[in-house]
């Protein structure tokens, strides 16, 4: 008996691709859309605190997170039990966890890396030089020179900063700051 003799796909042999009904269309229908944060918060025992990073080990897994000095300053003491706010930055060459008390300053450093030419680290240095509630404030009345005064950041930065966070940064204030930064500078314009 002879081999069987091969020849090329014909256009009937190859499989068919979705079409404008297909899965793709699916996808975008009827999966809902889901945040891309993988790890979004840690709560565990603190191991180590060496500025700016921390140690933390939850579920026998030490976590190394880097975070603002805000943050760093408040922590409990070594052996104590904390919850972070995480950010998982995911690059070619690492996955950082940068870590934050509060959701504010994860929600304003999210914004910061937004802004292009502003990196996780420059981000880490406004929020550990001005708290949210003074960045939104040094937004709100455009004063770089608050913004100049954080090491890291320059006055091409920190104009830059000031036109991109205007006026994205009073959904990341919790209510009662919202009210009390409104009355502050409507006090400062008028008074």
């Amino acid at each position: 008996s002879q081999p069987r003799r091969r020849r090329r796909a014909r256009l009937r042999d190859l499989p068919r691709a979705w079409g404008a009904t297909g899965w793709f269309f699916y996808q975008r229908t009827f999966v809902p859309e889901r945040p891309l944060a993988v790890i979004g918060r840690l709560s565990g025992k603190l191991v180590a605190k060496n500025p700016p990073q921390v140690l933390l080990e939850a579920a026998g897994v030490g976590y190394e997170i880097d975070v603002p000095m805000s943050t760093f300053f408040n922590l409990p003491a070594t052996g104590d039990p904390v919850t972070l706010h995480t950010h998982l930055m995911v690059r070619e060459d690492a996955h950082v966890l940068y870590g934050f008390a509060t959701l504010e300053e994860r929600a304003a450093f999210r914004k910061l890396i937004r802004i292009s030419g502003v990196g996780a680290r420059t981000a880490l240095a406004v929020l550990s030089g001005l708290s949210v509630a003074e960045l939104a404030q040094a937004v709100t009345l455009q004063d770089s020179a608050r913004l100049v005064k954080v090491p890291g950041i320059g006055k091409k930065t920190a104009e830059r900063l000031l036109l991109e966070l205007k006026g994205k940064l009073v959904d990341t204030l919790p209510a009662d700051t919202k009210a009390g930064s409104g009355n502050d500078v409507l006090n400062a314009l008028v008074g």
